[in-house]
């Protein structure tokens, strides 16, 4: 499998963990020292790994279980090496955000090391 493959399985395991609200998605999808940060209403937010996880799996019922629309665009996607950032588009929870994520294959496998993230507002 590619390595481009690879990485859009993971930005696809990173959405569903939303859609889902699962904390073991979270967890396959980013890297166990990954770091979540970017701005909400209230001001910044930095999570580690289990912060997400957490706040992820609070979300009950589901995205997916309440019908919620599926959305997630790919806007760029560029490797370099072990390396790759990824810009995407993705509704949740009532939001339109716009995520930087940054990716590192360590060990044979892709994982998100770092995620950047913006609201650019209510979900269309």
């Amino acid at each position: 499998m590619s390595d481009e493959t690879q990485i859009k399985d993971v930005i696809q395991t990173y959405f569903d963990c939303m859609y889902e609200s699962s904390g073991e998605k979270v967890r396959s999808a980013f890297h166990a020292n990954a770091k979540i940060t970017g701005y909400l209403e209230d001001g910044l937010h930095q999570m580690s790994v289990d912060d997400f996880a957490g706040f992820v799996e609070s979300q009950q019922p589901s995205p997916k279980a309440q019908g919620a629309p599926e959305r997630i665009d790919i806007l760029s996607l560029e490797i370099a090496g072990n390396t790759a950032a990824v810009q995407v588009r993705d509704d949740y929870l009532g939001m339109t955000f716009k995520d930087s994520l940054l990716l590192l294959n360590a060990d044979d496998r892709w994982s998100i090391y770092s995620k950047l993230f913006h609201v650019e507002g209510p979900s269309s």
